[in-house]
């Protein structure tokens, strides 16, 4: 996947079996530690009262707000550790990350405790968790963010448990980013590959819409990887776009809002009106150019997550990819993708406007 890693969902597992073994063992406690592809670690039931050990007390839910502002992720995680170590400007300006909502990864590691354990918090807080799914067979081509279940039926059990642990909170779900645009580009998902991937994701659109208060958009790509709207919009059909609520573009991608716009609204004309969400944490500056996805230098923090768009069609604004989590080892000394980088993302909010 362009920008997204495994390594949070995989932290946060390991947090998830510690308050477990804690709780056998008669102790108690919340987890730290934040999550390297999204939100950070878990939120203990009950615990909306005080920040966990390790979260950056005072994070508010703002006014206004639809979406949940966890004290848990990386960004939140380093402004702590940046004010204990006295760099309080640097701390500031991270807090134009860390106070704005982003979302919640889910892997192939912890999934549904996560899942449980964020939507939980969220409902305390009267706030809605955004997830993004990601765990299909054959995930990213075997490139940065290779892995994914190993099967479709454990993928099939994968989807179920996190759908049965949402329940009936509310939560809205990106699906799958990059997965049905792989089926399109030169990436080797085609045939029988190709046809159980449509099936599988249909399959998830089904079983998290058995809860009405769950909303699902398929991932759709991006204006800059040569997609043809119609031919999107049969592969969307085909993945069950009917049941779901809409379409996510731009996700972990650099391409300002109005040309998301104008793809969106294309695409939506192909599939008959169906709404859509933009990921616009990094849309601040537009994009590099459409080979220039990597840890681009100069890009900025974009539009501030909201419901309320003003524009017909979409539903949202949203912080899909988490801002300073790093797209990869692209060549330039940066960390693995999925892992807090914060001279970038202190760079993507001194960019903003």
């Amino acid at each position: 996947m362009r920008g997204v890693g495994r390594a949070g969902t995989m932290r946060w597992a390991a947090l998830i079996a510690g308050l477990t073994m804690l709780a056998v063992s008669g102790c108690s406690g919340a987890g730290g530690g934040g999550a390297s592809v999204a939100q950070g670690g878990p939120d203990a039931p009950g615990a909306s009262a005080a920040s966990p050990p390790g979260g950056a007390a005072g994070l508010n839910q703002p006014a206004g707000q639809a979406f949940y502002v966890s004290d848990q992720t990386n960004a939140a995680q380093q402004v702590t550790a940046l004010r204990g170590q006295g760099r309080s400007a640097e701390a500031d300006t991270l807090l134009r990350i860390a106070a704005q909502p982003s979302s919640q990864w889910l892997g192939e590691q912890g999934a549904r405790e996560i899942a449980d354990q964020v939507s939980r918090r969220a409902t305390e807080a009267g706030r809605t968790a955004v997830f993004v799914a990601y765990d299909i067979p054959h995930r990213d081509c075997g490139q940065y963010s290779a892995g994914g279940a190993p099967d479709a039926a454990s993928y099939r059990s994968w989807i179920t448990g996190i759908a049965q642990a949402l329940g009936d909170r509310k939560a809205w779900v990106v699906l799958e980013p990059d997965a049905v645009a792989h089926t399109l580009d030169t990436c080797g998902i085609k045939g029988d590959l190709a046809a159980e991937r449509y099936g599988l994701l249909a399959f998830a659109v089904q079983e998290l819409k058995k809860h009405p208060n769950v909303r699902v958009y398929l991932d759709a790509g991006n204006p800059g990887w040569a997609q043809d709207p119609e031919e999107m919009a049969a592969a969307l059909r085909k993945s069950g776009i009917a049941t779901a609520d809409g379409f996510a573009v731009n996700v972990a991608n650099f391409y300002p809002t109005d040309r998301n716009v104008d793809y969106g609204n294309r695409l939506s004309a192909a599939l008959g009106g169906k709404h859509f969400v933009i990921d616009t944490s990094r849309s601040g500056n537009g994009s590099a150019g459409a080979e220039s996805w990597c840890n681009p230098p100069g890009r900025a923090l974009g539009e501030a997550p909201t419901d309320a768009t003003g524009r017909p069609g979409v539903d949202a604004y949203l912080w899909i990819k988490n801002p300073g989590e790093s797209d990869g080892e692209c060549g330039r000394g940066e960390p693995r993708a999925g892992q807090f980088w914060l001279p970038y993302a202190l760079g993507l909010a001194q960019a903003a406007r």
